[in-house]
């Protein structure tokens, strides 16, 4: 008998550049493909992600040598992504105005994951921004 598994945990570590962030959503879509329902996950994945990493980028007090480390597993049925750093700074969600051309990305973190938080790394060296997302619902044919 054919047995599935589920991925387990995805890890990869990129350049801490702002150019690595199309490259970050890209394994995550590579990693939801092997899902039977990563579809249900893939549009606020890929947007969180890309949030989380480029503060990640813009952010970080640690040395621009540092690599910003990727994690993704499928724990029961929600996503749950991660984002390293080497940095000491802990993002805080702040209020923006329509008129702010940035400074919105922890907001949409906020508003769209189911969870989000903050945790220092192992070791003690810097920290990782973790969002759960929940599936989509199916949406019926009439």
């Amino acid at each position: 008998m054919l047995k599935t598994r589920r991925p387990r945990t995805f890890a990869a570590r990129l350049d801490s550049r702002t150019d690595s962030t199309p490259l970050a959503r890209h394994l995550l879509r590579a990693y939801l493909s092997a899902l039977p329902t990563g579809d249900r996950y893939s549009d606020i994945a890929e947007l969180l992600l890309g949030e989380l990493f480029a503060n990640a980028v813009q952010h970080s007090d640690a040395p621009t040598d540092r690599l910003i480390e990727i994690r993704f597993a499928l724990i029961n049925d929600r996503l749950r992504l991660e984002v390293h750093d080497a940095g000491s700074g802990r993002p805080t969600l702040r209020p923006t105005s329509p008129d702010d051309e940035h400074g919105r990305g922890l907001f949409l973190v906020n508003e769209l994951a189911e969870r989000w938080g903050c945790c220092p790394r192992a070791g003690g060296i810097g920290k990782f921004v973790w969002a759960l997302v929940a599936p989509a619902p199916v949406l019926l044919a009439v």
